[in-house]
């Protein structure tokens, strides 16, 4: 949708935008919101009142917690029973069925100390049953929306490593970048986006940014440890609305909550192959209204090629404090370092021949980040929530190494290297406001929000030193005639209003239209420099070029979801949503010796939609199946072309207008609870992850584009495993299967020499399986794993950048063990 920028196109714009919010001010005022109530307390076996108890009404799929002093209430939509579910850690689980007739009730939960391991993940799978987002969660709206939720407690697997491959295992239709560096950055994309770094979701920690620049530079640099996390939440295209315009949607890191004792210090140490050793150490507690969790990470290891040492430090701290039951302010602070080296890539005859080598000794990269957020949080007894969020960043990255467009030409240990240096400073706050009201005894919802976010980023390019150590310093006096050279300044401003509305039509039908409206401005301030040597080296052409670019746009995105529930744990969700990307400070200026940029680049501009049905069946077999479609214009992507000399590049450009389409389907039956419900002992699950996607560019003004796959598209996306436990032992099994996918847009078939090899080509398919295992005994548990212990072969990405370009190759077989200790 192409709106005018200018004073004449921006008025218009902000009266649809006022009308549209008077209209819906009205709409949210016809009555307040008084619905029926089931009210109690929570006590201990000595009658003392016990906090922070999660209940889980399984009628309506909601969820709500105790207060301070044990009470909680219910709000429920009409007359008559409801089952609903109490659990805290360290105590019996209670299921109850509860009628709104009755009087104030009381819970009475058994304090037990000697839960066994699979007793306890009985216990989460109940209180946790759901792996989809509330219609309603605190300021935010999900309903209608495709939805997921990775329970990490639910996960055995190599959390250490930040391993992706099991972590999202239950997460349809993903692709992963997989690496060798701990797990220091993810890299997941999905539906034909680019996984790379990430770069095409909204990643959030705690509900705040956390990637460089959310518009100039989407880039993560900092993945949240997942020994810390107590659960990941993704939302598709659908979160275009609420949390900005990336096409992947948002993904949300939300750190464990303090605990409820006065402290709790838990301890993971975990050694794996080729010289991984990480500690996770967290320090949490809760002392009145005062509460606050807090971590440190180390990680450090040699990576299975050589080249590849790499070492990080991660501190966290959250400070909590509850004014009244209703008004809390919450304070996040994230400190993260690391300095890695590379190991570079490889042509595809390099890794037929062996994929554990290295050619090159002196690629380094690093990252300092520095995360702030100040949240307030106040509930209106009219029942409604009011948050503001306050949010900063204070960042770097820095890249230095030997980066020639022929991976197999062994480094010139006398040439400079590429120097990139990157500085990210960047803060926003973000305001949002919900309200519940009635229309004809049906309950709906209201949200109203904006968010200002400002950037000033910087980014440096020059020759770095001819050493071989971690140097990130500019050499331009050794070497003033270094072809990339360049130094720019990014001033971003993006203001946003958004809205949502759940029009509950019946009490199983409602329909949630929303929009947002969003003014972006973009500026690039600097230089670059153009230098051309003749054969003998002699300097005929040293140009300073001036740029000073801006891009200023206003427009509005709209959607609409439905979602029909005719009975308890079924529902069937649509959703269609307007999608917008723009330009990044990688699509302005070029840094890289084999692409070339299009000077004409614009933003891209599409929607998302998608129609299923997700549930449970007897609480035996949950499910989430659907049928979707992203529709891409002026799609920005890479193909093979070749430059006035001849010579062949890659060229960065809005490629056409692309189609991808696909069926997901995730499927887990508990098998314990269907044959053996009676044996508390005894846990087993086994789930199948499919997605099945198709992909078309249906118009190109690039050569031999049309008619071609997207890149990054795998026909068959298959992910299936099993979890059993006995007592305190539980093991895990996974097998993950991707077929071919093509990594640019002519798909180019691969070849074994030149200046494409390594770097042109799809990436074949590839099957992996993997097995983790834990027991627990009294406050120790100790874990152990092999990922991919078929030793397989294979590679996730080409690199036509750092940290290659080429293959980059991903692990063979590993192990590793854990041991933790809680007090």
């Amino acid at each position: 949708m192409k709106v005018s920028n200018t004073k004449h196109g921006y008025f218009p714009l902000m009266m649809k935008l006022r009308d549209f919010s008077f209209i819906l001010f009205l709409l949210f005022s016809i009555q307040s919101y008084a619905q029926y109530k089931i009210s109690g307390v929570v006590q201990d076996d000595h009658g003392n009142p016990v906090s922070l108890v999660e209940i889980y009404n399984k009628t309506t799929g909601s969820k709500d917690m105790s207060q301070s002093d044990g009470k909680f209430s219910i709000e429920v939509e009409k007359e008559g029973e409801y089952e609903l579910v109490f659990y805290k850690e360290n105590f019996s689980l209670i299921e109850k069925t509860v009628s709104t007739s009755d009087a104030q009730i009381t819970i009475t939960l058994e304090k037990v100390t000697a839960l066994s391991e699979v007793v306890i993940n009985k216990q989460k799978d109940k209180i946790f049953a759901l792996n989809k987002l509330k219609d309603i969660d605190e300021t935010a709206i999900y309903a209608g929306k495709k939805t997921e939720v990775v329970s990490l407690s639910k996960i055995t697997a190599n959390k250490a490593a930040n391993n992706a491959r099991q972590i999202y295992a239950q997460v349809v239709g993903l692709t992963i970048n997989e690496s060798s560096d701990g797990g220091l950055q993810l890299s997941i994309g999905g539906r034909g986006l680019d996984p790379n770094r990430t770069a095409n979701f909204n990643t959030r920690q705690n509900g705040y940014d956390i990637s460089a620049d959310v518009l100039g530079y989407p880039e993560s640099y900092y993945a949240t440890p997942t020994e810390s996390l107590e659960e990941i939440q993704i939302v598709r295209g659908a979160a275009s609305l609420q949390y900005g315009t990336q096409f992947g949607g948002l993904v949300n890191f939300k750190i464990k909550s303090p605990s409820t004792k006065p402290i709790e210090f838990l301890t993971r140490n975990t050694v794996g192959s080729y010289g991984l050793y990480t500690n996770f150490s967290s320090l949490s507690g809760t002392v009145g209204k005062f509460s606050y969790y807090t971590f440190f990470n180390y990680k450090q290891g040699d990576g299975f090629r050589p080249n590849s040492h790499f070492e990080s430090k991660n501190y966290f701290a959250n400070l909590n404090y509850q004014f009244t039951k209703n008004t809390s302010i919450h304070f996040d602070y994230t400190y993260f370092t690391y300095l890695a080296q590379q190991a570079g890539g490889l042509t595809d005859k390099m890794f037929d021949e062996d994929p554990t080598q290295s050619n090159r000794t002196r690629n380094w990269f690093a990252v300092n980040w520095n995360l702030f957020a100040l949240r307030f949080k106040h509930h209106f007894e009219h029942d409604a929530d009011f948050s503001l969020q306050l949010f900063g960043l204070d960042a770097n990255r820095k890249t230095v190494g030997f980066r020639d467009n022929r991976v197999d030409r062994p480094d010139d240990l006398t040439l400079p290297r590429d120097l990139i240096v990157g500085d990210f400073i960047n803060w926003g706050a973000e305001a949002r406001y919900l309200k519940k009201y009635n229309i004809r005894d049906n309950s709906s919802a209201f949200l109203i929000g904006a968010k200002y976010y400002q950037a000033r980023n910087t980014g440096l390019q020059g020759p770095g030193s001819n050493g071989t150590d971690a140097d990130f310093n500019l050499h331009t006096d050794e070497f003033p005639y270094y072809a990339n050279q360049s130094d720019y300044v990014y001033p971003n401003l993006n203001f946003s209003v958004f809205g949502e509305n759940i029009f509950k039509i019946s009490s199983a039908f409602s329909i949630t239209p929303g929009f947002r409206y969003e003014k972006i401005r973009t500026k690039a301030e600097g230089y670059y420099r153009k230098i051309n040597l003749d054969g003998a080296g002699n300097v005929i052409l040293d140009k300073v070029v001036e740029e000073n670019n801006v891009k200023d746009r206003n427009f509005f995105l709209f959607g609409v979801g439905l979602s029909y529930k005719p009975k308890s744990g079924i529902e069937f969700y649509g959703n269609i949503s307007q999608n917008y990307r723009s330009v990044t400070f990688n699509d302005i200026r070029s840094v890289n010796a084999n692409q070339n940029i299009s000077p004409d680049i614009t933003d891209e501009k599409g929607f998302t939609s998608d129609i299923g049905i997700r549930g449970q069946l007897n609480d035996k077999v949950s499910f989430d199946s659907s049928i979707y479609a992203l529709y891409y214009n002026d799609k920005i992507g890479e193909y093979w072309t070749e430059n006035s000399g001849g010579i062949p590049i890659i060229l960065r450009d809005n490629i056409g207008t692309a189609l991808t389409y696909g069926f997901e389907t995730m499927i887990d039956w508990n098998l314990a609870k269907t044959f053996m419900e009676n044996n508390d002992n005894f846990l087993w699950n086994v789930f199948g992850n499919v997605a099945i996607t198709d992909s078309e560019y249906l118009k190109s003004q690039a050569p031999l584009v049309k008619g071609n796959k997207v890149e990054f598209v795998p026909l068959f996306n298959i992910k299936s495993g099993s979890r059993v436990g006995y007592k305190n032992f539980l093991a895990s099994v996974q097998i993950t299967y991707l077929s071919e996918q093509f990594t640019d847009a002519t798909n180019s078939p691969a070849t074994t020499q030149g200046i494409m090899a390594g770097i042109a080509g799809p990436i074949p398919s590839y099957f992996i399986a993997d097995f983790s295992a834990s027991y627990k005994w009294r406050n120790w548990k100790l874990e152990a794993g092999i990922t991919n212990f078929t030793d397989n072969s294979y590679f996730t990405r080409r690199a036509t950048g750092y940290p290659g370009p080429g293959i980059i190759p991903s692990d063979p077989r590993t192990f590793y063990t854990t041991l933790e200790f809680v007090f």
